[in-house]
């Protein structure tokens, strides 16, 4: 095994402190020096992977190459680094005992009792030893999430604890990310909140090199200093980390400026090499300080909740960037639109419509009303997964005229089912891990809008879902003026649809968000943010515009 170096991310008195955006750009900073450099992220909840759980519980899914179905965290670490993650990269409690009772009913443990240590704290080592022999890194950042002092994060940092004694502490290094808060009647930064974490880590064995505060104030030098004394950490050490004024891809930034990755290469026996930052500088410029602006309206179920679409909304941060525009997201509840007599007030001012993915009926003929809104007024749509079978839906009733068709989803007996379940869902019983998952191959139509924003006849994009484009309805819908963009490489499966004598009316199966970078921005979500500027400038330019639009509406009602 090459020498690689580990870095140990915990939390401690607070959860949601941002552990996995602070252990992101640390991946950015070492990355942008020359090392390659990995993610992963250990869950102590006993789920097996996230892909049951409702997004109000845990956020989005974030979905791997290999179909992995994961924290949202991971999301972030695709993002800021280059790394391309597996299943190998989030480990779960669930996972780890899983794993423990199958060696054991297999006999594997040749009579042993098994307890948690040595068993359960040797099954999460072998993950680190795997992901460091499987995927040659220089350096391999793990993020234990929750908080430490939680009951069943304790096998974990049992395990790290056990890891850095046996790779050396000169290959090892614990960062802990704490919160420092201001107390308003006192007037001052509480530093106990932060002594009281680390000792619940001493008390394991563990001992951090490096403290990451978090503070809505500055921390000055006697905080700091303190906070070193009583947690026996180099005051240099002690790193400020207070939110970020604009954007989450300033934070590499900042804590460049505080020397982070000075501090982890040092004790790390890194080259000091100086990071090449240009192009994340450049782009972070282009997030705060574009030259224009457009509005678009989410339409979902899980809006009230920031990270239900987490990477929907970085995706159309990254193809702002592209377009020097700044991208203001409106959150519309589709139950909200289910009642509205007004619609058009109700979205006046949106240059784009996107309805993200989701699962059950809820909202659903919101979705619907939202979809005919773009569709008969030129406004640019976007439909993605449950949002690509929406505007099959609306297209079937509307204009092929198929009454009350829908999905086997939301109505089982509908006369037109234009979306149904996928062949080989039929005899699924099984919720965990059974969808269509992971990246598949999708073959364009050439001449249409997905071929030209991709400039290419085959791509391949991330998967989850259960339900399909009905094929049975392909030639009537394609008759009514459906165009099928794109289709599985035996034509079988439809991925992308289109209409045409539309500004930007694109909505795909898959989930083209997974694969958005900060300064690649994903092709359909550049195309569809140019597209609402586009009409943003025309309308802006042109207000009589915006009436003759609304005047056709009424009449392709």
């Amino acid at each position: 095994m090459k020498n690689t170096k580990f870095i140990f991310v915990t939390g401690g008195v607070v959860s949601s402190l941002g552990k996995g955006l602070a252990a992101a750009s640390l991946g950015t900073l070492l990355e942008k020096r020359g090392h390659k450099v990995i993610l992963q992220k250990f869950d102590p909840y006993l789920n097996v992977d996230p892909g049951t759980m409702s997004p109000f519980q845990h956020g989005e899914v974030y979905v791997l190459d290999d179909g992995a179905e994961t924290d949202l965290d991971l999301g972030h670490y695709e993002r800021f680094t280059g790394g391309v993650l597996s299943k190998l990269n989030n480990l779960t409690s669930g996972q780890v005992y899983e794993n423990v009772i199958k060696k054991e009913r297999k006999g594997d443990y040749l009579g042993k009792t098994v307890q948690v240590i040595p068993h359960v704290t040797n099954e999460i080592k072998g993950r680190i030893y795997e992901v460091s022999q499987q995927m040659d890194a220089d350096v391999i950042i793990t993020e234990i999430g929750g908080t430490v002092g939680d009951i069943e994060g304790l096998p974990f940092l049992e395990a790290l604890r056990q890891f850095a004694h046996e790779v050396g502490q000169e290959n090892a290094l614990f960062i802990h990310v704490t919160l420092v808060p201001y107390i308003g009647a006192a007037g001052e930064l509480k530093t106990k909140p932060t002594q009281q974490s680390i000792a619940k880590l001493r008390e394991i064995g563990i001992q951090p090199q490096v403290i990451l505060c978090r503070s809505e104030l500055q921390i000055e030098t006697d905080v700091r200093e303190k906070i070193s004394m009583f947690c026996n950490v180099p005051s240099k050490a002690v790193i400020e980390c207070r939110d970020v004024p604009h954007s989450i891809y300033e934070l590499p930034l900042y804590l460049h400026e505080e020397k982070l990755d000075d501090i982890v290469c040092d004790r790390l026996g890194l080259p000091q090499k100086k990071p090449n930052l240009e192009a994340w500088k450049d782009f972070v410029w282009r997030v705060i300080d574009p030259s224009h602006e457009t509005r678009i309206g989410v339409v979902g179920k899980y809006i009230e909740l920031q990270d239900a679409y987490k990477s929907i909304y970085e995706a159309l941060t990254h193809a702002g960037a592209a377009n020097d525009t700044r991208v203001i997201v409106e959150r519309i509840d589709a139950e909200d639109l289910e009642n509205e007599a007004n619609l058009e007030e109700r979205l006046d001012g949106i240059d784009g419509l996107l309805i993200p993915g989701g699962f059950g009926d809820r909202g659903i003929e919101g979705k619907i009303k939202a979809a005919q809104f773009a569709r008969t007024r030129g406004i640019p749509y976007f439909g993605i997964c449950l949002g690509m079978q929406i505007a099959t839906i609306e297209f079937a009733r509307n204009v092929a005229n198929l009454k009350n068709a829908n999905s086997t989803e939301f109505d089982q007996h509908t006369m037109h089912p234009v979306i149904c379940l996928l062949e080989e869902q039929k005899s699924v019983t099984h919720k965990g891990a059974s969808m269509r998952l992971g990246t598949c191959v999708c073959d364009l139509k050439p001449g249409t809008k997905s071929y030209e924003l991709y400039k290419s006849s085959t791509i391949n994009e991330r998967h989850r879902h259960r339900f399909e484009f009905n094929g049975d309805y392909r030639k009537q819908l394609e008759k009514a003026g459906l165009i099928i963009a794109g289709t599985s490489p035996d034509g079988m499966l439809v991925e992308i649809i289109e209409l045409p004598n539309h500004p930007y009316y694109v909505a795909a199966q898959f989930h083209p968000e997974f694969l958005s970078r900060p300064n690649s921005s994903h092709p359909l979500f550049k195309g569809f943010v140019a597209a609402s500027l586009a009409r943003r400038m025309t309308l802006m330019s042109d207000p009589a515009e915006k009436q003759a639009s609304n005047k056709e509406s009424k009449n392709n009602k």
